[in-house]
């Protein structure tokens, strides 16, 4: 009786392991793009299973990795990864500037572009670096061909309400990247923010440092509130210069490079070790550009800013020409 029961429960564990095993395993979204010249392989969107969770950027355009003639221009720049961490991202991706935060109350909700409805949990100021509960996530719709991908987000709501659309395209016979977007309010109020690309370079995996030049669209740069300045980075002109490689823990920042003066939305990364460079181009003004960098990463953010009025369309376009010298 005793070796009876203790097959039969041995024969139970194992259909409960079986049973565990079999269960699907949830995949992640994910598309893979090319014009012949260049492969780009995107993250896509979604609520349940995207690799990215995250209440920071916008949900669009994660592109996990980009190559060219053998050469990479994206990848995983972090260590850890969780799909609600703020920043565990890729690829030049975006983020909005928060609608409704101010006027909102602890418990109600405010807009993120690109990500929906969140709830403010208190009365204290709004932060990236947080993560929000998310009480809509608006609704997301994907047509993909072969060298593109076109996102579609809507989202329902009385004061910001919104119909965004973004597109990641391959110009044919070209090796370039061309990301569109178009935003029109739906709402009730205007829709006033600024938008900016955070970039997250990682050339050929090659730590940031002094084989990187980076080329900015304006000579007369500002340091002022950088960290890092004459120890990790300099300005030159318009070049930032790395000075050594940045170590795991250090980073390299400027808050304001142009000092609040708009520019030509024009720049150049590139790696001097490898030959791989990209030259962006934008068709909007940059209002602020930010630098930041960390040892992995290699980041220009051009910002820009958006006055969308009630029933109108904000349209603008960032491209990326890659080439190997």
């Amino acid at each position: 009786m005793i070796k009876s029961a203790i097959h039969t429960c041995f024969l139970l564990c194992v259909l409960a392991a079986l049973t565990v095993s079999m269960k699907p395993v949830l995949e992640i979204p994910e598309a893979d793009i090319t014009n012949g010249l260049v492969h780009a392989h995107l993250y896509l969107p979604d609520a349940e299973n995207g690799y990215y969770r995250g209440t920071r950027f916008d949900w669009s355009g994660v592109v996990a990795s980009l190559d060219y003639k053998g050469h990479t221009y994206h990848g995983k720049w972090f260590d850890t990864y969780n799909p609600t961490t703020h920043d565990a991202i890729m690829g030049p991706v975006e983020e909005f500037e928060p609608l409704g935060f101010s006027d909102a109350k602890a418990g109600d909700s405010f807009v993120k572009i690109g990500v929906g409805n969140l709830t403010k949990p208190d009365e204290k100021p709004y932060s990236s670096y947080k993560t929000y509960e998310i009480a809509n996530p608006g609704t997301w719709k994907l047509k993909k061909t072969k060298n593109q991908v076109q996102y579609s987000h809507t989202l329902s709501n009385t004061n910001y309400g919104y119909e965004y659309q973004k597109t990641l395209a391959l110009t044919k016979g070209k090796p370039e990247l061309v990301i569109t977007h178009s935003l029109k309010n739906t709402g009730s109020r205007t829709i006033e923010t600024m938008v900016y690309n955070h970039n997250f370079f990682v050339i050929d995996q090659q730590p940031a440092g002094p084989d990187y030049a980076v080329t900015l669209p304006l000579k007369n740069l500002s340091a002022e509130g950088g960290k890092g300045v004459g120890d990790l980075v300099t300005l030159q002109g318009n070049q930032l210069v790395y000075l050594r490689d940045i170590g795991k823990r250090e980073q390299a920042y400027f808050p304001n490079l142009t000092a609040g003066k708009p520019v030509a939305y024009q720049l150049t990364v590139g790696n001097t070790k490898t030959g791989a460079t990209v030259n962006v181009t934008g068709d909007r003004e940059i209002a602020k550009l930010v630098f930041w960098s960390s040892s992995t990463t290699v980041c220009p953010e051009p910002y820009i800013n958006l006055n969308v009025a009630p029933g109108k369309t904000f349209s603008w376009q960032i491209a990326y020409e890659y080439s190997i010298k």
